[in-house]
């Protein structure tokens, strides 16, 4: 169900589904009783991790429509990668509930930007390539600490330059390959010899949760892709909005119960 739904949203919104996977990991991690320090770490390696191939079938459906700016892709994939991969080493080593709010509030800001409607100057365009680089690094670093591929920021980065916001979703979805990329190689690489790890995990990737979200939403991602072609704008945005204060409210909900 985590699939299905994380791969829907990958296509509809540009966004890797990390902002369902990630609090979904954290409720079923919780209930199978994995270590408290390595719950969050795990849920956002695994989530980086799955962001991979949604982000391949979110694409190949954009792609045909010939919405996505590869060019963009090409200039900010190298800060991506690492800035995700150097993200995902500080996030090692930082702990669980941490991060947790630090989900949350950037939830609140990212959903706040997006309900406040703003209008780019018409003038506005993209930055040069050391630009898109440097933000391509600051997105995947921010990336890495929540769990998710970048849409949540590079929608509303490409929009801001007056990107529409179909070829922002478009291009969104296949910027979150290499954010998944840098994201694993570290979550892999710091949780290689964690301690207290459940059987299935390769670092911090719980390889059976991987499996079944994969397989789920590679179903599901096109029909997301195919609705974000159909929907206004304003509706996209109040969508994104929405999804945003519902998940970032449930965790905080949680975080404060214990």
């Amino acid at each position: 169900m985590v699939g299905c739904a994380a791969g829907f949203l990958a296509g509809l919104l540009g966004v890797g589904g990390g902002l369902i996977i990630v609090p979904a990991l954290i409720w079923a991690f919780g209930l199978l009783h994995f270590a408290p320090d390595h719950l969050m770490h795990l849920a956002l390696g695994t989530s980086l991790a799955s962001i991979i191939f949604t982000s391949i079938s979110s694409v190949r459906a954009h792609h045909a429509r010939g919405a996505v700016k590869w060019q963009v892709v090409r200039r900010m994939g190298g800060g991506l990668v690492l800035g995700t991969f150097l993200g995902a080493g500080l996030a090692s080593q930082l702990p669980s509930t941490g991060l947790k709010w630090f989900f949350c509030i950037f939830a609140y800001l990212v959903a706040a930007q997006m309900l406040a409607n703003f209008r780019p100057k018409p003038s506005r365009t993209l930055p040069q390539t050391g630009g898109l680089l440097g933000v391509g690094g600051v997105i995947g670093a921010i990336s890495s600490f929540v769990g998710i591929g970048g849409g949540s920021l590079s929608v509303p980065f490409l929009a801001w330059c007056n990107v529409p916001l179909p070829n922002a979703i478009a291009t969104s979805a296949a910027l979150g390959f290499p954010i998944a990329v840098g994201g694993l190689a570290g979550y892999l690489a710091h949780g290689w010899h964690s301690q207290g790890l459940p059987p299935g995990a390769l670092g911090f990737v719980y390889l059976p949760a991987l499996a079944g979200i994969v397989f789920a939403s590679m179903l599901t991602a096109p029909l997301g892709a195919t609705l974000a072609h159909r929907l206004p704008v304003a509706t996209l945005k109040k969508c994104f909005a929405l999804l945003l204060i519902v998940v970032a409210s449930k965790m905080i909900w949680n975080l404060l119960a214990h």
